[in-house]
């Protein structure tokens, strides 16, 4: 994880507002941290191996303890205690019914959300990579999730967008985690407005923000902003 960013977006593309405070502890961390994340993402296989023998089956917060031990050693950037207690606050505060992740990847994140969901919510979690999709859905069985809780999408992020509306029904989606492709996250943004997919109410987390993909939609919003917010010369 290099930075996180939270934009709550009640009325798309409008910034309402910019949480900071979270990022400054973790922007102080990441000069420290960053030689030991270039050295690049974590082994799917290894990591699923990992956590499905060392934890306790049944027992969310032992996927995630067995995931912290992990990454000491095996350094990510979808995966971290850090970016996990972000996370936890935000789920915590927005009380999301239907959310979305772009981006499962060992299923860390997945298992931080569902557990926070109230016994009515649904994760629907996308990841393009089939094996990838395959062992994180498995680790969500593992961490004692049912498949009533969440449906694991293993396609690209344009399609599962394209078909979201089916799966969610009457539904409109109050939170969307991006951590896949930020040269994608424009254009997924986009989708999910064209598709109408978004409430009110709608909360989203970039992951990556500092990457010139992430830079460019949060640009675009800024924009957007403005043009919206334009007094018209009397």
């Amino acid at each position: 994880m290099v930075s996180l960013l939270l934009l709550s977006l009640p009325l798309l593309p409008v910034v309402i507002t910019l949480c900071h405070s979270p990022l400054r502890a973790l922007y102080h961390c990441v000069c420290e941290r960053v030689l030991k994340l270039l050295r690049g993402k974590v082994c799917v296989r290894h990591t699923h191996a990992y956590i499905f023998s060392e934890c306790t089956h049944g027992q969310a917060e032992s996927v995630l303890a067995t995931f912290d031990l992990y990454i000491k050693t095996h350094a990510s950037f979808s995966i971290g205690p850090e970016k996990g207690v972000f996370l936890d606050e935000v789920v915590q505060r927005e009380a999301p019914h239907r959310v979305l992740e772009l981006g499962m990847h060992c299923g860390y994140t997945s298992v931080r959300i569902l557990r926070l969901l109230p016994t009515s919510g649904k994760l629907f979690t996308v990841e393009v990579d089939p094996l990838t999709a395959d062992k994180g859905e498995e680790i969500l069985l593992v961490a004692g999730f049912k498949n009533s809780q969440f449906q694991v999408l293993p396609c690209s992020s344009a399609e599962a967008i394209s078909r979201l509306a089916s799966h969610l029904g009457e539904d409109l989606l109050d939170l969307v985690v991006m951590d896949h492709d930020p040269e994608q996250y424009l254009s997924d943004l986009l989708a999910l407005q064209r598709e109408n997919l978004l409430s009110k109410r709608s909360v989203l987390i970039l992951n990556r923000a500092v990457e010139a993909g992430a830079r460019v939609m949060l640009e675009y919003i800024a924009t957007e902003a403005t043009q919206l917010h334009r007094v018209p010369a009397g």
